[in-house]
């Protein structure tokens, strides 16, 4: 009896080491293997004179929209190739996808055609335009200021102005839920401004308090609920609860931020600075989040967007041309191909090339002054970063 217990416990024992190994070797076999890496996937660089500012995607329309000088570029989005440019001169593009109609921050603000860059429409505002958004719920493009009205408020089917809002602030970069809520970073009060976008009022505004200052990009993750602020001082990202502005967490980006977003389709966050680096943050769960990676990209590569077709992240700077090439350098002329309407386009006080805004981030530090670099001879880069 003795030796056959024994030796059933030898075999018991085998057995379950046998299971646990296989169980062990599945487990191995079925986990997912880590995502790849961040890199720079595609580039292409335009000679031109200019400064720039903000760059938009067009996920759907695959175009891609950069403003310099007296034009805004239009690109295809998937080979980098030039399609035309309309004439404003702009800081930054939003896009209608449902009437096809294209807008940029400048005084008048143009509208176009977006199938055919043809101009429709020039709407004077308020104010000294400078970010731009298009909200989905409303169908409107909301257009902002660094002086009061700091936001007017656009018809994306006719171009009618719908109203203003103050915000009691200077708004930097936006984001809407696609639900009634627009949320936009205000660099020179360091809180958040919450927009009802039915109603066109201010319904908070969330204090970073002293975790961070001068937040100049924004990202959202909609269904659970979490704002991604990035600030200049320190070089941090500050986390929140988008209903109740409650801090999660803070985590350190690259030193420069200008722009930033976020991916439903990868749960993380991005944020684009100007010393040449591209911060990715994962969301690991709506209360885990971590720096995922530093993407090395360009100096003065500040501004971004996302191309959420194919989970790339869009981004734009200047560097100098060679002495051959600048000797000679003109803005690049549009093709042929696309009609396009000479709009009257007035440059507004702190457009690219012109004076800084009196009391605007610029004074408060030079956050944004000489973004994009000066108004000369010089390269427009784009980057695309991928996987």
């Amino acid at each position: 009896m003795k030796t056959s217990a024994t030796l059933f416990r030898a075999c018991l024992a085998a057995g379950i080491s046998q299971l646990a190994t296989a169980g062990f070797a599945q487990s191995t076999a079925t986990k997912a293997p880590a995502a790849a890496p961040y890199k720079i996937v595609n580039t292409a660089q335009f000679p031109g004179t200019g400064g720039l500012d903000y760059v938009t995607a067009d996920s759907v329309g695959r175009r891609l929209y950069v403003p310099r000088g007296p034009q805004v570029l239009v690109f295809d989005l998937d080979t980098l190739k030039q399609l035309g440019a309309v004439t404003a001169t702009a800081r930054g593009a939003a896009v209608d996808p449902v009437s096809h109609h294209g807008f940029c921050s400048s005084n008048p603000v143009v509208m176009w055609d977006t199938q055919t860059l043809a101009t429709l429409k020039s709407i004077p505002v308020q104010g000294r335009p400078d970010g731009i958004l298009f909200e989905p719920l409303t169908e409107r493009v909301y257009v902002f200021s660094h002086s009061a009205p700091n936001v007017t408020v656009i018809d994306g089917k006719d171009g009618s102005i719908v109203g203003t809002i103050d915000l009691v602030g200077t708004p930097e970069q936006a984001q809407s839920d696609g639900v009634g809520h627009l949320y936009v970073d205000l660099e020179g009060e360091d809180n958040v401004a919450v927009v009802d976008v039915k109603t066109m009022q201010v319904t908070a505004h969330y204090d970073l308090g002293v975790k961070g200052a001068g937040p100049g990009g924004l990202g959202l993750d909609a269904k659970n609920r979490i704002l991604f602020a990035f600030c200049h001082t320190p070089a941090t990202c500050i986390i929140l609860n988008a209903d109740s502005g409650k801090i999660l967490a803070t985590l350190p980006i690259g030193t420069g931020t200008d722009g930033g977003g976020f991916n439903p389709n990868t749960m993380e966050a991005f944020s684009s600075q100007g010393d040449g680096t591209l911060t990715i943050i994962k969301e690991n769960s709506p209360t885990s989040f971590e720096v995922e990676q530093n993407v090395t990209t360009k100096s003065r590569a500040k501004t971004c967007t996302l191309d959420t077709k194919n989970n790339q992240i869009v981004l734009i700077t200047t560097e100098p041309m060679p002495a051959t090439t600048a000797a000679s350098a003109t803005p690049p002329a549009a093709p042929a191909a696309p009609a396009v309407t000479a709009a009257p386009a007035t440059p507004a006080t702190g457009a690219p090339g012109g004076p800084a805004q009196p009391g605007g981030p610029a004074a408060r530090g030079g956050q944004r002054g000489g973004r994009g670099g000066g108004g000369g001879p010089a390269l427009l880069d784009i980057l695309v970063v991928g996987r």
